[in-house]
């Protein structure tokens, strides 16, 4: 032992020698006014507390409680979340801890609020209660039972852990200390050990000048003092583990709850409690109780879902409700609602959303580490561009900084509660914290921060930008180009190959505000990605270089963006990215398309992945942007890429008509602007699209031009598709001519080693069997289709052969398998919000039960069917309206 720890040890014997009769501590604050439920975190905290007994806290809907059939308890039926319950404690005031004058011991958002959850926000349970030591702590090692309750500002961390001392008060003989560590109170300093050390021994009797001044020796005479002891020690609002480890008893009779924004898990040798925001049910009764109105106030209420659910915000609405009486809820809601600045709404008294969440912010900002003031900035452009989630390859591009950087940030954000890992690698903030952000962003340090990227990345030129794409491990989107018919054909919209870029436009961008330069910054990072997930999907050949070629309208940076981007190792990975981003590229097409040249762009990238995953919702948003987008750069080409796919879409969904005459819009820009290559795409598709209205002459002339086109290109691909278009054609007048045709297709499509071209071949031959009447024939055709396609990623292809083989086997009287196909068809069309495909399943589901017997439920099917195909041009429309009127007449 060295002189200093000899020093502070022989130091604190003498202290410890001088007290005589220590008191029995009892600094804890009052309980909670108001409970309302949170069963199973409760007990899991008792559990490990107290193990050696089973301690049973009364409810309000019990009738022991003061408060019973104040509040109401969630139904059995309610989600995954309806076990975490809310409490509040409204009336928190700030008690002295002993001995310290100026140290609170209430006032800050957790005690004014109440919720607790025991899993993560998407209300996982899992994870309440793991994580550290067995229950009951360690026998063998004696050390004491800690349990860290965390989460966000206002999820109720000090409202549960008092809930739970005050029912452990009888357990614990020898007394419950209690120490606010102020680590996120607004307008505090958080403790020092030291402090938060010298406050713990007055309370338990020790002279103030006989304190050691040491923290080491003070800890010392603290774990002394409470070794012989039960006493239960409750640190609230820790800032991180290092103030919270010289604090901690070392002996088993003791017991240790701490609240945290932190989960703390360098502190070793806790159990966990993440909290989320509470359900809607246990919401309303929150409010209910609080505010003391009873009618209208269930789950549903708009004030549950405008308070986000977090207890801090649900007992400030309460309280304005208690204060105004003539204020209701339906009005309050729609103040909250009219405005942005909710958070203005959600302030009373000393009671604030927005400076809770300001404490950790500012904190972070004004720490001297890079990587708090990294997160700082990065909730600030995460405010200027709100998306659904955020990763750190994105977040890298929008902070002009890398990955490891981003990551950092990401990960500090989520350590003091400001964003929520949802998955991993994925982050996403709560709505209250999602305003805040908003508000933050128009900060002037932040706007600052924002032109300084800007500027950095301007003077990158036509590079990438700092961080883009910095070991990114899956980009991209889905395979693209042209795909070949299946029973009419997958639609595809192509672009010229004429040539280093399109003619025509006259491009340029709109001037951008600061929100809409980060959403550029954002456009321009997808756009980069998406173009390699086009590599990643598609081989080498007219189709990818006719999607790839610029348009006017085209940033001159994009091409060294897509070079700084690290390729895809795989198609797979190309489809993972696509899944991820998807529904952020939704988002800032819906905001921020308007006029900017990215859009157009990403959108031509994306649409092979969009349209071959079936997501036909996302598909129309973003063709709709980039078409509106495209002509207000006046931008001809990247205007008749987006009117093709848009037609791709009607197609898909069973809208050909409509399909139709945006194909030929297409098709006129593309022969203005001479570019063959696109001519031909586009007369392939109109000889599809007038094949399937029934318009067979000008089918067949479209079809022998573009097959005249494609020769002259020396285009195989084009040339199969062709050739699988007339087979689809010459089904109609002599089915064996159509299968030579098919044949051909897949000739070629062996020849060059291509899945779509192949599946779609055999796809089509089975059809036509059926239409010879030969089910067993097609049966085997369509399971090689299937083979083929494997997971490469076609959902028109995939739909279209899973309904031929039900009819297939339905035709040789499998039907239990046919059922099987038909309810995975049916399961997936309805997972893509595929309303079409899941009509064609339900008619053939129909067919299925009629032949079984069962008419009644033939009908419910016939009837759905015809609702999902009501505006189509589907001719099984006909059939569906002649077997319902039949089986009515009946």
């Amino acid at each position: 032992m060295d002189g200093g720890a000899a020093e502070s040890a022989a130091e604190s014997a003498r202290v410890e020698g001088s007290i005589t009769s220590p008191p029995r501590p009892a600094q804890l604050p009052p309980p909670p006014a108001h409970f309302t439920g949170r069963e199973d975190v409760r007990d899991r905290l008792l559990q490990i507390l107290d193990p050696e007994h089973s301690v049973r806290l009364t409810h309000p809907e019990d009738p022991a409680h003061p408060d019973c059939g104040l509040t109401a308890r969630a139904s059995a039926g309610a989600s995954a979340r309806a076990s975490a319950r809310a409490f509040m404690a409204p009336g928190f005031g700030a008690t002295t801890i002993a001995g310290v004058p100026g140290l609170t011991t209430g006032g800050t958002a957790d005690r004014a609020a109440a919720g607790v959850n025991s899993g993560r926000a998407n209300g996982d349970t899992r994870g309440a209660g793991c994580g550290g030591r067995p229950f009951g702590g360690d026998p063998v090692t004696g050390l004491p039972r800690v349990a860290v309750i965390s989460g966000m500002a206002g999820v109720g961390k000090s409202a549960l852990a008092l809930h739970v001392a005050h029912g452990l008060r009888e357990r614990f003989t020898d007394g419950q200390l209690y120490v606010n560590l102020h680590g996120a109170t607004p307008g505090m300093t958080p403790l020092t050990a030291g402090q938060a050390l010298a406050a713990l021994l007055r309370d338990l009797g020790a002279e103030p000048r006989r304190i050691p001044e040491h923290p080491d020796a003070a800890a010392a005479l603290l774990r002394s003092m409470l070794a012989p002891t039960r006493t239960l020690m409750v640190l609230d609002d820790a800032a991180h583990a290092a103030q919270v480890r010289p604090l901690l008893p070392w002996r088993t009779g003791c017991a240790v709850i701490v609240t945290s924004r932190s989960p703390l898990t360098a502190l070793d040798g806790a159990d966990r409690f993440p909290l989320a925001p509470l359900t809607d049910e246990d919401s309303a009764a929150l409010l209910r109780a609080v505010s003391g109105r009873r009618d209208g106030l269930d789950g549903g209420h708009p004030l549950v879902e405008l308070t986000g659910r977090l207890p801090l915000a649900l007992r400030v609405v309460a309280a304005r409700l208690a204060a105004r009486h003539a204020l209701t809820p339906d009005v309050l809601a729609g103040q909250l609602a009219a405005t942005e600045g909710r958070l203005h709404h959600l302030e009373y008294d000393d009671l604030s959303v927005r400076r809770s969440l300001a404490v950790a912010h500012d904190a972070l900002r004004a720490s001297e580490r890079e990587a708090d003031r990294d997160a700082a900035f990065a909730l600030c452009r995460i405010g200027a561009r709100d998306l659904p989630a955020y990763g750190a390859a994105l977040v890298a591009r929008l902070t002009s900084t890398d990955e490891r950087r981003a990551e950092a940030a990401l990960d500090r954000l989520v350590d003091v509660a400001l964003l929520e890992e949802t998955a991993y690698g994925r982050y996403a903030p709560h709505d209250l914290v999602r305003d805040f952000a908003r508000e933050i962003a128009g900060a002037a340090e932040c706007v600052v921060a924002a032109a300084t990227a800007a500027v950095s990345t301007a003077a990158v030129g036509a590079g990438a930008g700092p961080g883009v794409g910095a070991g990114l491990a899956a980009t991209g989107a889905a395979p693209g180009g042209e795909a070949v018919a299946v029973r009419g054909g997958e639609f595809a919209a192509g672009s010229g190959g004429d040539g280093p870029a399109f003619p025509g436009g006259h491009g340029g961008a709109v001037p951008l505000g600061h929100d809409a330069v980060v959403a550029e910054r954002a456009l321009r990072w997808y756009a980069g990605v998406a173009a390699r997930s086009l590599e990643a999907i598609l081989e080498p050949g007219l189709d990818r270089e006719d999607r790839g070629r610029p348009t006017p309208s085209q940033p001159a940076g994009h091409a060294a963006d897509v070079a700084a981007t690290p390729p895809f190792r795989s198609g797979r990975e190309a489809f993972a990215w696509g899944d991820t981003e998807l529904a952020n590229v939704v988002a800032l097409a819906e905001r921020h398309a308007h006029g900017s040249p990215y859009f157009p762009l990403l959108a031509r990238l994306l649409n092979p992945y969009v349209q071959r995953s079936g997501r036909v919702a996302e598909l129309e948003v973003l063709q709709r942007a980039a078409l509106a987008a495209a002509r207000l750069l006046g931008d001809e080409a990247a205007e008749a890429y987006a009117l093709g796919d848009l037609g791709g879409l009607h197609f898909m969904t069973g809208r050909v008509g409509e399909a139709l005459t945006l194909n030929d819009e297409a098709l006129a820009i593309w022969s203005r602007l001479g570019v063959r290559s696109c001519q031909r795409r586009a007369l392939n598709n109109r000889g599809m699209l007038l094949e399937s209205l029934g318009r067979h002459t000008e089918s067949g002339e479209a079809l022998l031009q573009s097959l005249e086109f494609s020769r002259e290109l020396g285009d195989p691909h084009m040339e199969a598709i062709t050739y699988s278009h007339l087979g689809n054609l010459y089904e109609h007048t002599d089915p064996r001519v159509a299968i030579d045709h098919h044949k051909r297709s897949l000739a070629i499509g062996d020849a060059v080693q291509d899945v779509i071209i192949r599946h779609s071949a055999h796809c089509n031959i089975g059809y036509a069997h059926l239409t010879l009447g030969e089910p067993a024939a097609a049966v085997p055709h369509f399971e090689e289709s299937l083979r083929i396609l494997g997971g490469h990623g076609d959902w028109h292809g995939e739909s279209q052969t899973r309904l031929g083989l039900v009819r297939a086997l339905r035709g040789v009287g499998q039907w239990e398998r046919a059922t099987r196909e038909c309810d995975l068809l049916r399961c997936r069309a309805d997972r893509r919000a595929d309303r079409y495909t899941g009509g064609l399943a339900r008619h053939q589901a129909g067919l299925l039960l009629r032949e079984r017997g069962d008419a009644e439920a033939a009908y419910r099917e016939w009837t759905s069917a015809l609702e999902g195909l009501e505006d189509t041009d589907s001719p099984v429309t006909g059939e569906l309206r002649e077997l319902l009127a039949r089986q009515t007449a009946r």
